[in-house]
């Protein structure tokens, strides 16, 4: 049998992420779209191993698929840090 305050809690938890924050999206993607365009040209090897099928190689200098997923990583954790410091529930 589930106790009712665990399903009170569960329920708070989802009407609160259910609702959603539109901000918190863009902020991601303009940091990993900020951190494809740099770090693609600052990455010492960028063009080693299979290319990424990306729309536009030359914007996004041709990169290849280890530095792609360098690069998403490093926008994740940028933008992360981006939500976290800005405080996007409070100020945005």
């Amino acid at each position: 049998m589930i106790n009712s305050n665990l399903l009170a809690v569960v329920e708070s938890a989802l009407a609160d992420t259910a609702s959603g924050n539109w901000q918190k999206p863009i902020v991601m993607f303009v940091c990993n779209i900020l951190a494809l365009l740099v770090l693609s040209r600052v990455i010492w090897h960028p063009h080693v191993g299979p290319k990424m099928p990306l729309p536009f190689p030359s914007l996004f200098n041709n990169v290849s698929v280890p530095a792609f997923l360098a690069s998403m990583s490093a926008g994740h954790i940028l933008g992360a840090l981006m939500i976290l410091t800005l405080g996007i529930d409070k100020y945005i």
